[in-house]
């Protein structure tokens, strides 16, 4: 979860990590008569345990960085505050929402972020939404196909180092594992019906991201306790290291990165979906959502402050697979290969959404095509036989494909964090919960209550602006130096 979360956190696309519905159809005891599987009565933590996997994202990785970004003073209080806006607006959005007879307004029983969205707001509201969402989960996938391929390298540099490589040189060949991240995710996603397999997803998703995680925790407090300080300042890079204009665009960015370690806000309804109907429904997502978002906030406060400590303004921007962790080898090579393990799944937990967007699409506007209807059993070893149309097959090589071109072309994941978590900070986590608790409760125009709330969803609008803005300045600036298709030395 690169609430990735780049931490893997928290979407529609994170419904298929989860085990909430059941994979088979409307026979099935425990569903329902639209094949969705009957709540259960989700615990409090239950329901924070779903959350947490969701949160814990590859993006932990970068908090050392950017806590070097904003110093000892401002980045644990930047952490601090991000998870106080997220468990206030996540109450919002569960008083909106949760109530026994499914959607207030509509009468229909809401099964994604998509629905709420539609049924809430709807009009030109929920099409801006539809279009930043799927923008996001483009941008996902592009984000962790240059992740993957970075702790591939990784793995392939300790490897060589631990054999007495220091004494050739080291080709970086990032662009071959982009290639070959492409190539495996281009099989996966022809799997239809991929997202069902929630059991499994779940479990490597929860080991794999406090794998690396704890990881990343305890060799940073490893590398303090051998050098026996602590290092960093109170304001973070100082000006001698970077240019006064710099400081400021990495700032930005940095606000970025913490921001989209905290969006998993669509999974909210697919949690909900697994707690029987009850008045205090919304009381146990809220006391899930404070319990969850605190134990993730204080593990990514120990990533952050301790990388930072153990780094100070050399922090990497990827803990583990860039010029930070070196030893011990084995150690790091788990590490990464949990983070790819991780990111292979969420890659398609990301991505199935869009690819039954398009497809659905697609069938509405040529309902008589074969070449976009017509389907055929494939038999796919270990997986079983899968659904599949000549649109299907083509129109997923081709994502694949342009996901991994891009890769290649913007190997910057920092930048791209940053952008994609300023993007969808302010309108997932805050303007639509802000909105539908508006509508749901019917609250005034112009009342104190209306008015608390449009200032806050201003404020983080301005933060979500600036850190976009910082992000934006930061990849242009990593293009000036980047020379596409060519390995480092």
């Amino acid at each position: 979860m690169y609430k990735a979360k780049m931490g893997d956190k928290t979407a529609n696309e994170i419904q298929v990590s989860i085990d909430l519905h059941p994979q088979g159809g409307s026979n099935s005891n425990s569903s329902n008569d639209d094949g969705r599987r009957k709540p259960t009565g989700t615990t409090v933590w239950a329901a924070s345990a779903h959350i947490i996997t969701a949160l814990m994202g590859s993006g932990v990785l970068s908090l050392a960085w950017a806590t070097a970004q904003l110093g000892w003073i401002f980045g644990p209080i930047v952490m601090l505050l991000f998870s106080l806006v997220t468990c206030y607006t996540f109450a919002l959005f569960a008083a909106a929402v949760c109530c026994p007879s499914g959607d207030l307004v509509t009468g229909n029983t809401n099964d994604t972020y998509m629905d709420v969205i539609r049924s809430k707001l709807g009009g030109i509201t929920f099409e801006i939404c539809r279009v930043v969402y799927y923008m996001s989960l483009f941008g996902v996938a592009s984000g962790y196909t240059t992740e993957s391929s970075a702790s591939l390298n990784a793995i392939q540099w300790s490897r060589w180092f631990d054999y007495g490589g220091d004494k050739n040189p080291f080709h970086m060949n990032q662009k071959q594992w982009i290639l070959i991240f492409g190539c495996i995710q281009i099989f996966l996603s022809q799997i239809y019906g991929f997202g069902k397999l929630r059991r499994l997803s779940i479990f490597v998703t929860a080991v794999t991201s406090f794998t690396y995680s704890m990881i990343g925790v305890g060799l940073s407090i490893a590398e303090v306790s051998e050098t026996g300080k602590f290092r960093g300042s109170l304001t973070g890079i100082s000006f001698g290291s970077v240019t006064e204009t710099q400081k400021i665009w990495k700032t930005f960015q940095a606000l970025g990165v913490v921001a989209f370690a905290y969006s998993y806000f669509t999974i909210f309804i697919e949690i909900h979906d697994a707690i029987k109907s009850s008045p205090s429904e919304a009381k146990t997502m809220e006391k899930a959502s404070v319990i969850s978002v605190g134990i993730t906030t204080l593990l990514y406060m120990l990533c952050g402050c301790f990388g930072y400590a153990a780094f100070g303004d050399s922090s990497p921007e990827n803990l583990l697979s860039d010029s930070g962790l070196h030893q011990p080898f084995w150690l790091l090579q788990i590490a990464n290969v949990a983070i790819v393990i991780h990111l292979l799944g969420a890659y398609q937990v990301y991505c199935q959404p869009l690819f039954a967007f398009i497809e659905k699409q697609a069938s509405k506007r040529f309902p008589n095509s074969a070449f976009i209807n017509r389907e055929v059993k494939i038999p796919i070893p270990g997986f079983g036989p899968s659904n599949q149309t000549l649109f299907r097959l083509v129109s997923r090589t081709v994502f694949v494909s342009i996901t991994t071109v891009i890769s290649m072309l913007l190997p910057f994941f920092n930048d791209g964090v940053g952008l994609l978590g300023a993007l969808g900070f302010w309108p997932f986590t805050v303007y639509f919960p802000v909105e539908m608790y508006i509508v749901q409760k019917k609250i005034q125009k112009w009342s104190a209550n209306w008015i608390g709330l449009q200032i806050l969803s201003f404020a983080c609008f301005i933060i979500s602006i600036a850190a976009a803005t910082g992000s934006i300045a930061g990849l242009v600036l990593d293009l000036k130096s980047f020379k596409p298709f060519k390995s480092a030395t």
